[in-house]
C-alpha cells in the first residue's frame, strides 16, 4: 500500500506543469537539460563507433594487415625464392591469404598536369582476397588490369586532380633513372585508365594499381618482389603472429603491420571516444543534479501537504519515497527524450554535415587529415544503455538529498504558518 501510495504521488509531483510558474519552468529546464546532455553524448559516441567502424572495415580492408617484405624494398627478390616461404606463411594459424607486391614511386602526367603516386603492382586475382577494393569501384574493376594490356586503376581525388576518367591515357614516369652511353634518361609508359576508386579516404589522391608483370617490365625488374601482403583473421593480433612468423619462416624478412602505419590514428580515435565521452558525461552529470534544484523547490511548494501527509499518519520514508520516485519520472523523462533525439540525431549526422558542406562550400572532414571524407555513425546499443544508466543513476543520486529534506519536515511548524 505504501509503494502505491508513493508511486501515485511521486508521479502526480512529478508533473511539470505547476501552479508556481517558476516551479514549472526549472521543471521543464531539469528535463531539457537532462535531455539535451544525454543526446549530445549518444551522438558523440556514434560518430566516434562510426569512426571506429570505418577504420576497421574499409581503410584497413584496403591497407595489408601485415607485410612481408625484403630487409630493404630496393633489393628484391625472385619469385622463386619466395614459394617456401609463401608456403609456410600461408600454413600459419590466423594468416586467411597472402598475395604478391610491388610498392613503387611514380608520377601521373596529363592534360598537362603531374601528381606524385603510390604505385602498387599487384596480381588482380590474388590481390582479391587480401584487399576489398573491389567494393569501392566506381567503375571498371581490378580486374581489368592484365598482363600488357597497360591499364591502370586509380582513386577519385587522383583521377579529378589529373582531369582524366575511364578510358582516357595517362603517363607514368618511373622514378627509377638509369644510366645509358647517352646519359640518365627516365622510363616512362602510357597508361589506360581502366577503373576509378573511391574509398573516401588520403589513397583516393595518391595510389594506383598496375598488373605486376606490367610494372616489372616497365621498371626492368624482371618477375622480382618486393614482398607478399597477408591477410589475417584478427585484426589486433598481427604483432603477435609477425614474431610467430620471424621465427618460423627461416628467409629473413622484415613483417610491418597496419599498426605502422594506421595505428595511431586508430588509437586516437579510440583514445578520443574515451576522453569525450567523460567529458560530456560531466555535462549530464550536471544536468541531473539540476534535480536536486527542481525537487529543492518542489519540496518548498508542496510543504502544506507533507505535512497533511505526515498528520494523517504518512511515513517518513514513504514521503523519502515519493520524491525518489519524482525524480526518477523526471530522470526518465529526459533521458527518453534525449535518447531517441540522439539516436535520430546520430543516424541523420553524415546527411546533416553534407548538406552544411554544400551551403557553406567549406570542406569540414578533409581526407587529407582524418581517415575518411565523410562524417560517419553507428548507433550501438550497449552505448545507449550506458547513457541511460547513467543519466538515471546520477538523476536518482541527485533526488537523495530534497527526499531526505522532505521527509524531515516537521508537520507542527508547517500547518502553524497555513
Amino acid at each position: 500500500m505504501r509503494r502505491q501510495v508513493a508511486w501515485y504521488l511521486g508521479s502526480r509531483y512529478a508533473s511539470l506543469r505547476s501552479r508556481n510558474l517558476l516551479v514549472g519552468f526549472i521543471s521543464l529546464l531539469t528535463v531539457g537539460g537532462l535531455a539535451l546532455g544525454v543526446a549530445i553524448l549518444v551522438t558523440v559516441l556514434s560518430v566516434m563507433n562510426g569512426f571506429d567502424r570505418e577504420m576497421q572495415q574499409r581503410v584497413l580492408g584496403l591497407v595489408p594487415h601485415l607485410t612481408a617484405t625484403t630487409p630493404r624494398l630496393n633489393y628484391l627478390r625472385d619469385e622463386e625464392e619466395w614459394r617456401e616461404a609463401r608456403a609456410i606463411i600461408n600454413e600459419t594459424p590466423g594468416v586467411v591469404a597472402t598475395a604478391p607486391f610491388m610498392q613503387l614511386q611514380g608520377m601521373l602526367l596529363a592534360n598537362g598536369r603531374s601528381k606524385g603516386i603510390l604505385l602498387n603492382g599487384v596480381d588482380p586475382a590474388q590481390e582479391a582476397q587480401v584487399s576489398i577494393i573491389n567494393n569501392f569501384m566506381q567503375g571498371g574493376s581490378l580486374t581489368d588490369l592484365k598482363d600488357g594490356s597497360y591499364y591502370m586503376a586509380i582513386g577519385a581525388n587522383l583521377a579529378k586532380q589529373l582531369g582524366v576518367a575511364i578510358g582516357d591515357s595517362v603517363t607514368l614516369v618511373s622514378t627509377v633513372v638509369p644510366i645509358t652511353p647517352m646519359g640518365e634518361f627516365t622510363r616512362q609508359k602510357a597508361f589506360t585508365v581502366a577503373a576509378v576508386f573511391a574509398v573516401g579516404s588520403q589513397l583516393d589522391g595518391n595510389l594506383a594499381l598496375v598488373h605486376l608483370a606490367d610494372a616489372q617490365r616497365l621498371y626492368r625488374l624482371d618477375k622480382r618482389l618486393h614482398g607478399y601482403r597477408i591477410l589475417t583473421d584478427d585484426l589486433f593480433a598481427v604483432t603477435d603472429l609477425a614474431d610467430l612468423l620471424q621465427t618460423t619462416v627461416p628467409m629473413e624478412l622484415d613483417y610491418n603491420d597496419w599498426t605502422r602505419s594506421y595505428g595511431n590514428i586508430y588509437e586516437n580515435i579510440r583514445m578520443s571516444k574515451a576522453l569525450v565521452g567523460l567529458l560530456l558525461s560531466l555535462l549530464v552529470a550536471v544536468a541531473a543534479f539540476n534535480v536536486i534544484v527542481s525537487l529543492m523547490m518542489v519540496v518548498h511548494e508542496k510543504q502544506g501537504d507533507i505535512a497533511i501527509l505526515r498528520t494523517m499518519g504518512t511515513s517518513k520514508s514513504t514521503i523519502r519515497n515519493i520524491f525518489l520516485v519524482q525524480g526518477l519520472f523526471i530522470g526518465s523523462i529526459g533521458t527518453a527524450v534525449g535518447v531517441f533525439i540522439g539516436v535520430v540525431l546520430s543516424l541523420a549526422i553524415g546527411d546533416i554535415v553534407e548538406v552544411l558542406q554544400l551551403l557553406t562550400g567549406v570542406m569540414f572532414l578533409s581526407a587529407d587529415i582524418y581517415p575518411v571524407n565523410y562524417l560517419p555513425s553507428e548507433v550501438r546499443l550497449a552505448d545507449i544503455a550506458l547513457v541511460s544508466a547513467l543519466a538515471l543513476g546520477l538523476s536518482l543520486l541527485a533526488t537523495l538529498y530534497p527526499a531526505v529534506r522532505a521527509a524531515r519536515t516537521r508537520p507542527a511548524e508547517i500547518l502553524r504558518y497555513e
